[in-house]
């Protein structure tokens, strides 16, 4: 076995060393060699040709279809076998439609035990991002901190001169040792005080190391009433055991100093993230750029986003590719699109990725997501007077901000997300702008409530609409505004490629495999039932866990997130209920 072959292996050795069954595994050293045959860069049509003269594949290998829309198993096959070597840096997927061998692709040596860790190590890791999605979503935003530079502001122009700024508690130490928030707040109190709580104080530090990040926006502060300062984070945590006094620090890159009445009184705390106040945020970047160079502080360091693909879409969301287009042509044509579908099936985690994989990377300020309830109002969503200390202010809801900041760049497109969207009253949410969003009249301008300027909803703009078709609480949507958006039936993706690869690493689980058997026999009975049907089924993503599976693990699945849906389902058929609830609780004793 050469080096590269071996410091692959040694890459991508993971604890557990049984070897997958996952059916694509097979495609990956037969790829590898087509496109080495074809000078290392191929379409994926030739690429796949090009194995089946290689091997000689009968034609029922390479005809053979699955699922309901007839989709070719050996074509899905290899551009799942074609993801999981991307991922492992082994084929190149910078060029869409293009798969080129990289030079580690080109000196590799694949064998069936390389390729089943391969598949293990990313599948753990793209599990790893799952669970961490909205997390790393947040992370990846610019936040804005307000932020004392000392007690009144004392060091101040000292932080400012050295284009630095830093934080007390100087007796922890490097705050990098500290494994989590509690143990820097037990560390205070034996330092410090043992009678004090440091709830807020153990906050700003941690957030001081972990939470803010390059490129984050801090306004400095001098007391409650006055802006000293604003700045630009140019580095991680660094800890300075040489400096008298503030030893922790950032070096940030201080792009005003002066003074400017704060709006209103400032909190009290060192540190604080004021990223969700948008209205606060604004106020603030207005207060001391003013017109002159407001545009300046707007286009500073432009947030670079991870790239993501149609094909990083149909890895992490259970559809097949012609599905994933019908996706995208409908959104484009409609520029509405509601996703409605049983409970579990992904819907608002697929919306996301949908927007996420048009834009090319995961740009999270080009995404909103709201939700909307019954309370929600046209005051809440458009905009409307909020009340303040001296009275009232007229205040901007989300989708008018949205729609606004769409305006401004027209050259990209921007998603807006509504979850639960059957569960407002569509009509009064919306008001005027229920005919703004329509495809033919985007760009038309008419005055919305409460305003004296033109609104208008920009081209750019698309909507994403999520409704849970087993919710029978809710009224239907209204005519009005049902035929503004084109539907797209969302389903369970137990028979999916993606979901038997993701489930193959608990294949050696005899009840877990069994239980998903017995909900798709679940799913046959509520589709066949007339008083439910296909909107009724259950979902695949009560399954997708990170978790360690367990008969615990299962039978919370059972007690705690399906049977209540029976229960709700069939309230006035005991009979089915006590049957399904054997048929799965038989599960954990078989």
């Amino acid at each position: 076995m050469n080096s590269v072959n071996q410091a692959a292996l040694n890459e991508n050795l993971i604890q557990e060393k049984k070897v997958s069954e996952a059916n694509f595994l097979q495609w990956f050293e037969p790829l590898i060699e087509a496109l080495k045959d074809l000078g290392g860069s191929a379409t994926p049509e030739a690429a796949c040709k090009q194995i089946i003269i290689s091997l000689n594949l009968p034609d029922e290998i390479i005809n053979e279809t699955r699922g309901k829309r007839n989709v070719k198993k050996f074509d899905n096959e290899v551009a799942f076998a074609r993801n999981y070597l991307a991922y492992e840096g082994i084929i190149d997927k910078s060029v869409r439609g293009i798969w080129t061998l990289t030079e580690k692709g080109k000196n590799i040596v694949m064998t069936r035990e390389l390729a089943s860790d391969i598949f293990y190590k990313w599948n753990k890791i793209i599990k790893e991002r799952r669970e961490s999605a909205s997390d790393t979503e947040i992370a990846s935003e610019k936040h804005f901190w307000i932020y004392a530079p000392g007690e009144n502001a004392r060091k101040w122009e000292e932080f400012y001169s050295q284009s630095i700024m830093g934080i007390g508690w100087d007796d922890l130490e490097d705050l990098t040792q500290y494994p989590d928030r509690e143990a820097m707040r037990k560390k205070m109190k034996d330092v410090y005080d043992e009678t004090k709580p440091y709830k807020h104080s153990s906050l700003a530090t941690w957030q001081f190391v972990h939470a803010m990040r390059e490129g984050d926006i801090v306004f400095a502060k001098k007391g409650v009433r006055e802006i000293v300062g604003r700045g630009i984070v140019k580095s991680a945590y660094i800890f300075m055991p040489d400096r008298n006094e503030y030893k922790h620090i950032r070096k940030i890159e201080w792009t005003h100093n002066g003074s400017w009445e704060h709006p209103g009184q400032a909190v009290t705390k060192t540190l604080t993230d004021i990223t969700s106040y948008t209205d606060y945020v604004q106020k603030l970047e207005l207060l001391i750029a003013g017109d002159s160079d407001l545009d300046e502080i707007e286009q500073e360091d432009e947030k670079r986003y991870e790239m993501y693909s149609d094909d990083d879409f149909l890895n992490e969301v259970f559809i097949e590719r012609d599905q994933y287009e019908t996706l995208v042509n409908l959104l484009k044509n409609k520029k509405n699109l509601i996703l409605q579908g049983a409970p579990g099936v992904g819907k608002t985690f697929a919306a996301k990725r949908l927007a996420y994989s048009i834009i090319g990377e995961r740009n999270t300020s080009r995404v909103m997501v709201v939700q909307f309830h019954q309370s929600y109002s046209y005051e809440d969503f458009i905009l409307g007077f909020r009340p303040t200390e001296g009275g009232f202010e007229l205040a901007h809801g989300p989708f008018y901000t949205f729609c606004k900041e769409a305006q401004d760049d027209l050259e990209r497109d921007y998603f807006f997300i509504i979850d639960e969207i059957n569960r407002g009253n569509l009509s009064k949410i919306f008001g005027e702008l229920l005919m703004l969003i329509e495809n033919d009249k985007r760009g038309e301008r008419l005055r919305p409530l409460y305003s004296n300027e033109l609104f208008f909803v920009p081209k750019n703009v698309y909507l994403i609409g999520l409704m849970n078709t087993a919710d029978r609480s809710l009224a239907m949507i209204d005519y009005a505004l049902r035929r503004r958006f084109a539907f797209y039936e969302m389903e369970p993706a137990f028979d999916s490629a993606g979901f038997r690869a993701k489930i193959e690493e608990h294949s050696n689980h005899v009840k877990f495999i069994t239980l998903i058997e017995r909900v798709k026999e679940l799913n046959e009975a509520i589709s066949k039932d007339e008083s439910l049907g296909d909107g009724f089924r259950i979902g695949h993503s009560y399954f997708c866990t990170d978790d360690e599976i367990t008969d615990y693990w299962l039978a919370s699945v059972i007690n705690f997130e399906i049977l209540p849906l029976l229960k709700e389902y069939w309230f006035d058929e005991k009979s089915k209920i006590e049957d399904w609830t054997k048929k799965l609780r038989g599960v954990l004793n078989d």
